[in-house]
């Protein structure tokens, strides 16, 4: 049975096919994220090290880091930061030295640039997981013998130099192309989790029954574990989880093993909860002073002021359980109690006494 181990410190997370589904969480990465690229270029590392810490707690078994920030300042003052060559790989290594000072779980080394996925190597402890090569001849002469040589496994990303095929069939090809070249190099193909790439459904109608099917034909005929982008089955679309909570135990149940993803729903922020007190204050109603603002966000109808798991994160947990993934259901239990805590244990419907 195929499995894919993945490392850090102390702790082993398995991705494979009789495993709980593994969630890659996707936040650490500056792309479309300005505000968080801007903090990168000021030496800001406070919103990555809270999402390290928010993700895991929500049930994130690896991170993924990304070093894709673009410092659109520092290039005016210096051209070389207009190359991600010279970005990247310092700023990679400063990424993951700081996220696994604060969590100890494994990594996935996330970048497009040689450099980065070195020094992300370099620095990671453990054995993490590379994020990616394709089926790029270029691609695969860069990214395969660093898999080689630092013995990781790495994401499989099913496109090449024709680009990305809406033809499944071409899809697999190109997978099986890497797992033949990949074997050339000595790496075995349980070191090996293909992303399929997942299409838009609002683009493409059949994209999830596409994927589906590819995932057990990868599984079928390569052994090979799984993954994708979840969000991107629900691009450009309204009620985008509700779209995601569907695609993801549906993938699971087609074989999928893994999946890179938010899994987190942030809490109120302190701006969010001074602005909804200052609208009480208008209506003419007051909230003490000194009341902390976590204890407060509940009671003004503002939910949690901690990151809660998201709903994507409840359907992969219901997922493992309906897979007999998670045996005797324990992990779903020890969720929902949690999630419920001590005022949520009797929250079956008491019996009244009659009277007589």
């Amino acid at each position: 049975m195929t499995r894919t181990v993945v490392e850090s410190r102390t702790k082993t997370v398995i991705i494979g096919f009789d495993e709980p589904f593994c969630v890659i969480g996707e936040r650490i990465n500056p792309t479309g994220r300005k505000r968080l690229a801007a903090e990168l270029e000021a030496g800001d590392f406070s919103t990555v090290e809270r999402d390290a810490l928010d993700q895991v707690a929500c049930g994130a078994a690896i991170l993924d880091i990304n070093s894709g920030a673009v410092f659109t300042n520092k290039m005016a003052e210096d051209p070389r930061y207009a190359d991600n060559n010279f970005v990247e790989p310092a700023l990679m290594k400063e990424l993951v030295a700081r996220v696994q000072a604060l969590v100890d779980v494994p990594l996935c080394i996330d970048s497009s640039v040689p450099g980065a996925l070195k020094n992300g190597l370099e620095t990671a402890e453990g054995r993490p997981l590379l994020n990616s090569v394709t089926g790029e001849e270029e691609r695969m002469a860069l990214v395969l013998p660093l898999v080689k040589k630092y013995n990781v496994p790495v994401v499989a990303i099913s496109n090449d130099d024709t680009g990305i095929s809406e033809d499944p069939d071409v899809r697999f090809e190109v997978a099986k192309k890497i797992v033949r070249r990949a074997a050339d190099f000595g790496i075995p193909a349980h070191d090996i989790v293909v992303d399929p790439l997942v299409m838009p459904i609002g683009a493409m109608a059949t994209a999830g029954l596409q994927v589906f099917a590819l995932v057990r034909r990868l599984r079928e005929e390569l052994g090979v574990n799984t993954t994708c982008g979840a969000s991107n089955v629900s691009f450009g679309l309204p009620n985008r989880h509700g779209i995601n909570n569907a695609f993801l135990p549906m993938a699971a149940a087609a074989g999928m093993t893994s999946a890179i993803m938010n899994p987190m729903r942030p809490g109120a922020s302190e701006k969010k909860i001074a602005a909804r007190v200052a609208e009480l204050a208008a209506l003419g109603i007051t909230v003490p002073d000194g009341i902390d603002p976590a204890a407060l966000a509940p009671l003004i109808g503002l939910g949690s002021a901690s990151a809660t798991p998201s709903s994507e994160i409840e359907a992969i947990r219901a997922a493992n359980f309906l897979l007999d993934h998670d045996p005797s259901g324990a992990a779903w239990i020890r969720a929902n109690k949690a999630a419920a805590g001590p005022a949520g244990a009797g929250g079956g419907r008491r019996r009244r006494r009659r009277s007589d």
